[in-house]
């Protein structure tokens, strides 16, 4: 199965957070999109690895994406090396995604800057024909994404492009709740988390407002881009 764009996380719910209305406007619009968790979240202070799990795989049938996959990676642990460089080198070769959407470079969270990098240099190492990897017994084909995006988390970065998701607020918000352990719970005796407050989806809201503000809409979401964006059509920028 190819897609066409797949949306990768360091943990379950990052995605859902970052670009959630993003994927959601390409599925309606036709693409075959994806999503990679590279941790389990298994040292997150409410819930538990298997529980995000769950979690994740409800999120992915609100969102409607082809497929989900977690590579089990050790969350808080993991390293940019070429052990788990190849491991998502193996994705990228199965899955063949032109787009990649990936965490924020530089963030609250120590784990997101570094998946950011783990990230692009695995797309750019999956093209190079003498790195040979092998899924189920079989060789792989080289592939390399044409774009890494990286979508912003929790530090404010200012983007390089925004994308018009107000249609799908509502959706991005049940993804986001999906994730029930992690999210503001009244009757939860679980630590209270820089994401558990109550304020914390108006925070999403308004971040989203923010960027939308920018280009006329009600919300958007934010993207970083390691080079240069090409434009066919001034005159179609908002």
């Amino acid at each position: 199965m190819k897609l066409d764009i797949l949306a990768i996380g360091v943990h379950p719910d990052d995605v859902e957070l970052g670009c959630s209305g993003t994927i959601l406007k390409h599925i309606k619009s036709g693409k075959k999109v994806g999503i990679l968790d590279l941790t389990k979240g298994e040292l997150g202070s409410r819930g538990s690895g298997e529980l995000r799990l769950e979690e994740a795989d409800k999120a992915a049938s609100i969102l409607g994406v082809l497929v989900r996959k977690n590579l089990g990676f050790a969350d808080g642990f993991f390293k940019n090396d070429q052990e788990h460089q190849l491991e998502i080198i193996k994705i990228l070769r199965k899955y063949q995604p032109d787009v990649i959407l990936a965490n924020a470079p530089k963030d609250r969270h120590p784990d997101h800057g570094r998946a950011s990098q783990l990230v692009s240099e695995a797309c750019f190492y999956s093209g190079l024909v003498k790195i040979e990897t092998q899924l189920e017994g079989e060789n792989q084909e080289l592939w390399r994404p044409k774009s890494v995006y990286h979508y912003i988390q929790d530090r404010f970065l200012k983007p390089d492009f925004v994308v018009d998701v107000s249609v799908h607020l509502d959706k991005k918000i049940e993804a986001i709740m999906a994730f029930s352990s992690q999210f503001y719970n009244p009757d939860s005796d679980a630590p209270e988390t820089p994401i558990s407050s109550k304020k914390f989806l108006a925070f999403i809201k308004a971040r989203m407002a923010n960027f939308g503000r920018d280009i006329n809409v009600d919300y958007a979401e934010g993207y970083t881009v390691d080079r240069v964006i090409g434009v066919e059509d001034i005159t179609q920028l908002k």
